[in-house]
């Protein structure tokens, strides 16, 4: 039987891949563990108290703003304010983002962004929901407030991305650019185990994911892809098939550990896509590439992209690399229809 490593035990042992960063990036991403714990319990018990439904708000993406989203901004809020290595978050639930006044925190070497429950409106279902993060070393003064310009930096910048998914089991999935891996949740002492190490994603796959419920209104190009899912046959002789759950976190995680595609493009009703570049789609990229898969928003790398808004939309690909290169080939191929 193998040895059991925490992860805490994980980040401090691989602190040596970051000299320069004196311990703050372990404690920075301990203090996400920790807001993940207590997100984690109140969603397991979301049937019982009276933290599902919506609040009566919308955020600024317009989409109602459900009880367990202000939960859980609030919690990864606090715990990153506590750790005082974080000058400043950006989360798509709030219309700007917040500077950290504490003087302390104005001396903080990073800020974070994320989306606090990615896939909320699944709760009442019982369906997976999950957290995204991203984390950047500042640009701005060490001693000075955060500014706008901390956040509204290229994905190929991260300093670490990751993921929780709140499943059947609870996951904790991350990267700081030296290949990913994930941890499993026991409750029964409280701490995340490493169940997943040096996660590799398939170069190929047969699993699509997108809500086809929108094909009218998809490119051409992904209409084709679609049918060409549909029609033919991988060489190793195993049908494509289509598998979308509606939270990002756990389409991409299933596509991770098995092999797929993520497909989220420009629609008539979202010309620049859906997805947020900075809280989703940016992490999510940085992730699959130390994976071995790729990212794309049909042309560019989404690592590349200079974001020049905190939420700012872009179609999103993601996955094994032979099959985001093969819908980059059909939507170039068919652009003009």
């Amino acid at each position: 039987m193998s040895e059991l490593r925490t992860l805490g035990e994980f980040i401090v042992e691989k602190q040596a891949d970051f000299p320069h960063a004196s311990g703050d990036l372990s404690s920075l991403l301990s203090s996400i563990r920790r807001a993940a714990k207590i997100v984690n319990r109140e969603i397991n018990k979301a049937g019982l108290v009276d933290i599902i439904g919506a609040v009566g708000t919308d955020n600024v993406q317009g989409e109602q703003q459900q009880k367990l989203d202000v939960y859980a901004n609030e919690k990864f809020k606090a715990a990153l304010e506590a750790r005082d290595q974080v000058c400043g978050v950006a989360s798509e639930e709030e219309d700007e983002a917040v500077a950290f006044n504490k003087e302390l925190s104005k001396n903080a070497k990073y800020v974070v962004l994320m989306d606090p429950l990615d896939g909320s409106s699944n709760i009442d279902v019982n369906v997976s929901v999950g957290t995204i993060f991203s984390i950047y070393h500042r640009v701005s003064p060490i001693g000075s407030p955060a500014t706008q310009e901390d956040f509204l930096q290229p994905g190929n910048k991260q300093v670490a991305a990751g993921y929780v998914i709140y499943g059947s089991s609870t996951m904790l999935v991350y990267t700081t650019g030296n290949g990913v891996n994930g941890f499993t949740y026991d409750p029964s002492i409280g701490t995340f185990c490493l169940s997943h190490e040096n996660l590799m994603v398939p170069e190929d796959g047969v699993i699509y994911s997108i809500n086809e419920g929108n094909y009218i209104k998809f490119p051409a190009g992904v209409k084709k892809y679609i049918k060409h899912c549909q029609e033919n046959v991988p060489e190793d002789n195993r049908p494509y098939t289509s598998r979308y759950i509606g939270s990002l976190v756990s389409d991409f995680h299933r596509n991770l550990l098995k092999g797929g595609i993520y497909l989220y493009p420009s629609t008539q009703s979202y010309p620049n896509g859906k997805l947020r570049l900075l809280y989703e789609c940016n992490p999510m990229a940085f992730i699959i590439e130390q994976a071995g898969g790729v990212a794309s928003d049909g042309v560019n790398r989404i690592l590349d992209i200079k974001p020049t808004e905190l939420h700012q939309r872009v179609p999103f690909f993601v996955g094994s690399k032979n099959m985001v290169r093969q819908v980059e080939a059909f939507l170039e191929k068919y652009r003009d229809e």
